[in-house]
């Protein structure tokens, strides 16, 4: 791949990229290292620009699949139905990471494996869990590989629901703000009609607004071995660009395609934000229906605050009231009562009443363990 200059304009700096199966497997059966190592490259050139990536996986089906299907040791399993293909995921899921560990281990890029279900981002605990760690990761130039955990979840593998990881990727677009959601497929975008069946069909180079006519012209069956489809593609766009994500669906077998989306070059199909996430984020904070408490800082913390850009640690903290748990929003306000802030606490009441007015690294040796260290980071805070 040729090398670009370092000022090489960056439109998108934080990018969730989804690859599909029909990508990883390069239309065979078996994951194809070559194409791997392609998109393992792009991503690596991109952390060069500072672009923080996060890589959401299929393949672990597929993987398993051939693993299952090759051995002489193992029952023959053919079926498509739900059960086999968890069976090939518990199988194919560590022959997966260990391959993408492999390859960025080559261009002295560390990964870490993140299994995620619809019901784990539901649950408001563990919603705010992974967004801790996951936005933790790529600060630190961690490349996390997310990943449906289809050994309990159905939901990406039943193809009477979502499909392929697709979903899955716009609810982590979400949860990170990510400023792009790139879906690698085998096709070069949306077009506006089948073109293995209408020779006029034509790519749909930017789509400002998900309507019936664009539902419709992504109407199709799943591919053959991913259990996706375009449809589900327009679905995740739509989720995503309603939070504020910027969607590019495009031909993941394309030279450098991911950094040329990153670059803010017109490739595949893009869909515009319809919504602001910081806007979104902001109204949830500040319409008070989830308040479960308040929190008081002394003058430095409450000056800080107000400068922006910083989050609350525990040294500044005063005093707690209220019955708030972890992930509970609550009020900041400064040591003459005026509300400063509302954010969602990193910290239950009796946990934040402990360490309040003590050192970050002081939170273990006084709980017994660091959920975060900081009482509400900078990313879930609104100032007043």
């Amino acid at each position: 791949m040729p090398g670009r200059p370092q000022s090489q304009q960056i439109e998108y700096p934080r990018v969730v990229v989804k690859v599909g199966t029909n990508v990883l497997t390069a239309g065979t059966e078996e994951l194809n290292t070559s194409a791997m190592a392609s998109l393992v490259e792009q991503i690596a050139e991109m952390r060069s620009h500072g672009i923080e990536v996060l890589l959401v996986t299929s393949g672990a089906i597929a993987a398993g699949r051939h693993r299952v299907q090759a051995s002489d040791g193992i029952g023959s399993l053919h079926s498509r139905d739900v059960q086999a293909r968890q069976v090939f995921a518990a199988v194919g899921q560590g022959r997966l990471m260990s391959l993408w560990d492999d390859l960025f281990e080559v261009h002295d890029v560390v990964i870490a494996q993140a299994l995620l279900t619809g019901t784990d981002l539901a649950d408001r605990m563990s919603y705010l869990n992974a967004r801790n760690t996951l936005t933790r990761l790529v600060e630190l130039g961690v490349v996390p590989i997310v990943n449906e955990n289809d050994v309990v979840s159905v939901e990406e593998i039943d193809a009477r629901n979502i499909g392929d990881n697709d979903q899955l990727s716009a609810q982590v677009a979400n949860l990170v703000d990510a400023d792009l959601l790139l879906l690698l497929t085998d096709i070069a975008g949306l077009y506006s009609a089948d073109p293995t069946q209408d020779p006029a069909a034509h790519l749909i180079e930017e789509v400002p607004r998900i309507d019936a006519a664009i539902v419709a012209a992504a109407a199709g069956a799943p591919g053959a071995r991913g259990t996706g489809g375009m449809a589900t593609k327009i679905e995740a766009a739509k989720l995503a660009t309603q939070h504020g994500s910027h969607v590019v669906i495009a031909d993941g077998r394309a030279r450098d395609i991911a950094m040329r989306a990153a670059s803010g070059e017109p490739v595949g199909t893009h869909f515009l934000p319809t919504g602001d996430r910081t806007e979104s984020r902001h109204r949830y904070l500040l319409s008070g229906l989830q308040m479960r408490g308040r929190v008081a800082v002394d003058d430095g913390a409450a000056a800080a605050l107000r400068r922006g850009d910083n989050s609350l640690l525990p040294a500044g903290v005063t005093s707690a009231d209220g019955q708030f748990s972890r992930g509970d929003v609550v009020h900041i306000h400064s040591g003459d009562g005026t509300h400063i802030a509302t954010g969602i606490a990193n910290y239950a009441r009796a946990e934040v009443e402990q360490i309040s007015g003590k050192h970050s690294d002081q939170i273990a040796s006084i709980l017994g363990y660091e959920y975060s260290e900081e009482i509400v980071h900078r990313d879930n805070l609104v100032l007043i």
